[in-house]
């Protein structure tokens, strides 16, 4: 058996997990970014900056794990989630439609920006429709059926307060990516 190849087979993997595994520790950092808002049981988060720059600058697999790394970690009780909570309760409750539609986010961000030129204007698409539209319309939905709202309620308590500064990171993590992707490429061998 020829050694360089296996080498060669298991270093691919294992740059995936590496970059996964910093992808859910970034989240991590960013959600203890979290500002609690007095009318609504949604906190502004850095969480969304994170996933919009995984799906940016990881490859959709990639992408997908690096969230469900950060949702497990939650899930088994380690306060990573906003507001240094943990535990699978924070997932079934209000707020857990945001962090279920992380790992989808991502992926969708990541297979969006996989085809065709990557340009500000394609990032800035992709993280919308990943960062933004695919987390609130989870959110929105478990946010409505866990705290009995109604739909509309819970659009003006779960996103209308959140647009502009998810815009904000929007901007900032397309920004980001565009920037780092080349450092990124030089250093991992990505496909991107």
């Amino acid at each position: 058996m020829n050694n360089h190849n296996s080498n060669q087979s298991l270093s691919l993997p294992l740059k995936k997990l590496t970059l996964a595994s910093m992808f859910a520790s970034i989240t991590v950092v960013l959600s203890f970014i979290s500002i609690p808002l007095p009318f609504s049981p949604v906190p502004i988060t850095g969480q969304t900056l994170a996933l919009m720059l995984s799906g940016s600058l990881l490859e959709p697999t990639t992408a997908f794990l690096s969230m469900i790394i950060y949702l497990a970690l939650g899930a088994i009780g380690i306060p990573v989630f906003a507001g240094f909570h943990g535990g699978i309760g924070i997932l079934f409750g209000p707020t857990g439609g945001y962090l279920f539609a992380m790992p989808i986010a991502s992926f969708v961000t990541s297979i969006i920006l996989k085809s065709g030129k990557i340009s500000f204007l394609k990032l800035i698409i992709s993280n919308v429709i990943g960062g933004i539209v695919i987390v609130y319309i989870l959110g929105i939905l478990q946010l409505s059926v866990v705290a009995q709202l109604s739909l509309k309620k819970a659009i003006l308590l779960g996103a209308l307060p959140y647009i502009p500064g998810d815009f904000i990171k929007v901007l900032l993590s397309s920004y980001l990516a565009l920037k780092l992707m080349p450092i990124l490429k030089k250093r991992i061998k990505t496909e991107r």
